[in-house]
Formats: structure tokens, C-alpha cells, sequence
């Protein structure tokens, strides 16, 4: 049998998403292949756990790129942004709460990950859309943790994942537009 690298790294995603304390054997399991295929592909959870993050990566700069984030008003483009990183969410929860992508020399992918969204909230905040109180760089954290606890709870069947957009964008636009008074 043949094995899809990107199926197995999608199907570990999903099952990791799921069950973050996953074994090889589960992670083998779930792809439809033997421990002895996956480690071929996968010397152990580490290398595994780093090919997801290459993986993630990619998906988070396809959805900045499709989302033109640097178009229209920033609370638009940000509309457009969750809606792109949808169907990554799972996989993005679950990797900005593996703490072994982040001990050590981390992934410079993320810093530039982080520099586009930061990016994005600058603008919004000189547009005079969202809170100066709040630095960029918190406001892309809060996002993280936003598309993480939504995916999180449609998983778990809390919410509806028609919702998802709506629900994470409300709540950070909600606290993050700058109010009348200011």
C-alpha cells in the first residue's frame, strides 16, 4: 500500500486535534497504515510534530494570502482572514499549544506569521477601527486563542460550526473596536 504523506499528516492533524496525547500507533491506526510505514515517513512524534508545523505554516500563509488582508478595511480583512483559516483551525489550535514547537530555536515561519497579523491589527488601529490600548501583538495572540477555543468547541459539539466565523469575529471585534469615548 502506498502511502499520501499530506493524507497522513492531515489525518494526524485531525486525530491530534482531537486527542492531543496521541500515540505513533493511534496516529498509524487512524492514517490506515502499519507503525513501521509511519516511522519510515516519521522517525517518531517529534518529526511528526514538526512536519504538522510545516504543514500549519502553509495553510496560515495561504490563508493570508487568500484572505488579502492588506485590502479594504481592516475589520473586513479580518472577517475574511477567520473565514480562510476555517478549515485549519483544528490543526492551528492544536500547534500553538505544543510547547515543543515553541522550547528551543522555534520555527521562523511563525514569526512571520505573527508580523501579518500584527500587521493587520496596526493598520486597523490606525484606520481608527480597533483599540490603540492594545498592542498588535496581543490582539494576534487573543486571535489565536479565539480560532482555537471555536474550533475546540465545535469539535466537542458546544457550538455550531456554522457559527464559527461570526462567533470569534464579534467577540475580538467587540473588544477590540476602539469606542466613541476614546
Amino acid at each position: 500500500m502506498t502511502m499520501d504523506r499530506d493524507q497522513v499528516l492531515r489525518t494526524a492533524a485531525a486525530l491530534l486535534t482531537r486527542k492531543a496525547t496521541a500515540t505513533m500507533d493511534e496516529v498509524a491506526r487512524a492514517a490506515g497504515i502499519g507503525r513501521a510505514t509511519l516511522h519510515r515517513h516519521f522517525a517518531g512524534r517529534d518529526a511528526l510534530i514538526k512536519a504538522l508545523e510545516a504543514l500549519g505554516l502553509q495553510e496560515l500563509e495561504t490563508a493570508l494570502d487568500g484572505a488579502a488582508i492588506d485590502e479594504g478595511p481592516a475589520d473586513d480583512a479580518l472577517r475574511r482572514l477567520v473565514a480562510r483559516v476555517e478549515p485549519s483551525a483544528g490543526l492551528l489550535a492544536f500547534l500553538v499549544t505544543e510547547n515543543q514547537l515553541f522550547e528551543g530555536e522555534v520555527n521562523e515561519g511563525w514569526d512571520r506569521i505573527d508580523a501579518r497579523f500584527s500587521a493587520l491589527f496596526r493598520r486597523g488601529q490606525e484606520q481608527g477601527h480597533f483599540r490603540i490600548d492594545l498592542s498588535p501583538a496581543w490582539l494576534t495572540e487573543a486571535l489565536y486563542g479565539l480560532i482555537g477555543a471555536g474550533a475546540w468547541a465545535i469539535q466537542d459539539g458546544r457550538v455550531a460550526a456554522k457559527d464559527f466565523q461570526y462567533m470569534i469575529v464579534e467577540l475580538l471585534l467587540g473588544g477590540a473596536r476602539r469606542s466613541v469615548d476614546s
